[in-house]
């Protein structure tokens, strides 16, 4: 397992940028850089299940399956990956679900002058690390466009 770390300065205020990442119509476009029409089902209330998913060719969605462990407004989210979506039905025992279960991915968000620094740390597989390099700061960067537009 390896401990990805991502950072972007946002000139914006921290609920905005807290708002444009968490709120379903803004989570939809910068996500888009992971997969177009990508989305979330659920909510980010402690102890929710949430569902990352987007669409396959088939007209099926495929995705991640988390719990959020922590949220604390404006400063702290914390998920807790429990399995995948795959062709719309939840799969939690797979050996891809059980490689991804009780990883985590925490998003920081902290504000000075104007200016958020928002923190993506994630545990991946080696395997998938080279992808997430690849996509992470895309989808930070597209946020970055949004908040501050």
């Amino acid at each position: 397992m390896k401990t990805l770390h991502f950072s972007i300065d946002i000139a914006a205020p921290v609920n905005i940028v807290w708002s444009t990442m968490l709120d379903d119509e803004t989570y939809r476009v910068w996500t888009g850089a992971f997969h177009e029409g990508s989305r979330f089902d659920g909510d980010w209330n402690v102890g929710s299940t949430i569902r990352f998913v987007g669409p396959n060719d088939d007209g099926t969605e495929s995705g991640l399956i988390a719990t959020v462990v922590e949220n604390r407004p404006h400063e702290f989210v914390s998920l807790e990956y429990a399995g995948q979506v795959d062709r719309g039905a939840d799969d939690l025992m797979s050996d891809f679900a059980r490689s991804i279960a009780g990883t985590h991915e925490n998003y920081s968000f902290s504000e000075s002058g104007g200016t958020t620094t928002l923190t993506v740390d994630l545990e991946t597989d080696e395997d998938y690390a080279g992808m997430f390099e690849d996509m992470w700061p895309k989808a930070l960067d597209k946020l970055k466009d949004v908040a501050e537009s």
